[in-house]
């Protein structure tokens, strides 16, 4: 393949790769390891500015963040060192080692994520609002982990993709890299998926016609499922289900979401944007922004304030991709470990470099969507048959066949880094298509079957160990008081922000949607 020759001719150029993570999990209290009400620690500085400690829904859920990182080792040495200071600033709290939550509160009394007064975080915080009368507040606990994603700009010009620029050519190789996504993604569900269980109080507010059963009294699974979070409990409603993919290019993609944040739907109609003189959601679209769009791959790019994600996209192109698909891993304190990252960045190059043919009509993945699916649900089941370009196919031999072509830009990678990392880690995830036992979503269902345990107990125990270890992490001096300073320079931040507006938060959501062009 051409492509790959070009790649191997310029391999050095792979060092430049960036990737960062984005850690969702809710806070939970150490004596009892029951969900956290208390608001967001000021110790730990404004949701609203502070660079890599935020908030994702709820006041309870934080969202821990990286800057882009050229390697895995500085990735996962800044994501341990805000986890330590998180955890040490806040000794009374551990992080939920789970994409399932914990025993939750009812609706009302989960509390939605406070931003300040400014106009800026009344956004934040009324966008949160529509989200609870949409998806209901109990649904949007459920966390994840998002893998940011970018290959250097240099790279793209050689490796031939069609556009009269840079910036095309980077564009419709970032889309060639989503649609491989797209075919493909239903392997990392097998492999990293960790979410097999949940509690039972979870199942008040889900889907009635469930298959699920109940392991104990305090516990519902699937036998074979591997991310119950990526499935029909999880980020679901009818208005998001009518939104057709649409991977083939750029312009597509952006007109389905600029069709979604511009179209009324009847039933957000009928519940307006304010009720008792405070508002409930931003409009009454099938999208209030562009960030409400539910995939397991999104196209990025960074952004000014008050600037849109779509507009941006359109005007400057793809920047990189966040892979949203990740399940939280319980079995690292993190959420995260290093060989899943070394996979994961693998994965992401052969999505990008391998040929990546364009989806029918205007993209449209049913085939796709229907192999993760099932893997979702069934993954670990002997015998899976998945359907490969509309031919039955076993998941063990699909998978193994694309462990093979993966181990190829792993090789590159381990060349361009001077490692073997990369290779070891696809030979650790050809061990678990060979054996389904070592899957994350095997050893939590026989974590639970062996300790006799909810699943409830036996994540609280899992996650005050994870936290207890990272709090007997020792931050240098140094990086505490850089810390220590981020947090009160973000509390600065966010007070020059409330003083310097100037509009009524009508005034602001209006010039808020006459920023959205395409």
């Amino acid at each position: 393949m051409q492509r790959l020759q070009n790649l191997q001719e310029n391999r050095m150029l792979l060092t430049q790769t960036s990737r960062g993570i984005e850690r969702e999990g809710l806070r939970i209290r150490n004596q009892d390891g029951e969900f956290a009400h208390t608001p967001h620690p000021k110790v730990l500085g404004s949701a609203l500015t502070h660079p890599y400690i935020t908030t994702d829904y709820s006041e309870s859920l934080l969202e821990l963040i990286t800057e882009p990182q050229q390697d895995i080792t500085s990735l996962l040495e800044q994501l341990n060192k805000v986890h330590c200071f998180v955890l040490q600033s806040v000794p009374q709290e551990s992080i939920w080692m789970q994409s399932m939550p914990c025993h939750l509160p009812s609706e009302e009394n989960i509390p939605i994520g406070e931003y300040g007064t400014s106009n800026s975080g009344m956004l934040r915080h009324v966008y949160r609002q529509g989200l609870a009368q949409r998806y209901g507040r109990k649904m949007q606990c459920i966390s994840g982990l998002h893998y940011n994603f970018s290959l250097p700009e240099a790279l793209w010009p050689v490796l031939g993709f069609p556009g009269e620029t840079q910036q095309e050519q980077q564009t419709n190789g970032y889309m060639a890299l989503i649609r491989n996504f797209k075919r493909y993604a239903w392997l990392l569900m097998y492999l990293f998926g960790a979410s097999p269980a949940i509690n039972r109080s979870f199942l008040s507010d889900a889907p009635q016609n469930h298959q699920l059963e109940a392991l104990n009294e305090d516990t519902y699974y699937l036998p074979y499922a591997t991310s119950l979070r990526m499935g029909d409990l999880g980020y679901h409603n009818d208005a998001q289900a009518n939104l057709k993919s649409c991977y083939n290019d750029l312009e597509g993609f952006a007109k389905l979401i600029y069709d979604a944040v511009t179209t009324p739907w009847p039933a957000y109609q009928a519940l307006g944007t304010q009720k008792d003189g405070q508002w409930i959601q931003l409009n009454t679209n099938v999208l209030q922004i562009e960030n409400e769009f539910y995939a397991n791959i999104r196209p990025k790019r960074s952004i000014g304030r008050g600037e849109r994600p779509v507009t941006a996209l359109v005007q400057r192109g793809i920047q990189y991709i966040e892979a949203r698909c990740i399940d939280i891993d319980p079995f690292e304190p993190l959420g995260i470990g290093e060989a899943t990252c070394h996979f994961l960045d693998a994965f992401l190059l052969f999505c990008a470099i391998s040929d990546s043919p364009m989806f029918p009509g205007c993209g449209d993945c049913n085939i796709s969507d229907a192999n993760f699916n099932k893997v979702v649900n069934f993954g670990r089941q002997p015998g899976l048959q998945l359907n490969q370009d509309g031919n039955p196919r076993g998941l063990q031999s699909w998978g193994l066949e694309l462990i093979e072509k993966i181990s190829v830009f792993a090789q590159e990678l381990d060349l361009s880094y001077n490692t073997t990392r990369y290779t070891e880690a696809v030979a650790l995830q050809k061990d678990k298509l060979l054996n389904p036992e070592l899957t994350p979503s095997a050893k939590v269902l026989a974590a639970l079957k062996t300790s006799d345990l909810s699943f409830n107990e036996w994540t609280k125990q899992q996650s005050i160990q994870a936290s207890e270890q990272l709090r007997l992490d020792s931050l240098s001096a140094e990086d505490l008081a850089n810390f220590q300073r981020l947090a009160q320079e973000s509390l600065e931040q966010q007070a020059e922000i409330e003083a310097s507006d100037e509009i009524s938060f009508a005034e602001y959501v209006k010039q808020f949607e006459q920023a959205l062009h395409i």
